[in-house]
């Protein structure tokens, strides 16, 4: 690992401790969570497809109106 140093507004330290208090584990795992999160994140918006294969499923009871209700429009 590398040491990294950075500030932060006095409410981000304060909620960042409560986080870790709450978790049971050290400022430094919280942050390092937070970052793995963000660069997690970054990466899968770059990729649609996986994105699209990560949800694939995650509403099976959804009604789609046919094709030709959509070219009539709505209204």
């Amino acid at each position: 690992m590398q040491r990294t140093q950075v500030y932060l507004s006095e409410e981000q330290r304060v909620l960042l401790d409560r986080a870790a208090e709450r978790e049971a584990v050290s400022l430094a795992e919280i942050i390092r969570r937070a970052v793995d999160e963000y660069l997690g994140r970054e990466d899968r918006g770059r990729d649609k497809a996986a994105a699209l294969d990560r949800t694939a499923g995650a509403l099976p009871d959804l009604e789609v109106p046919p094709r030709e209700e959509w070219d009539r429009g709505y209204g």
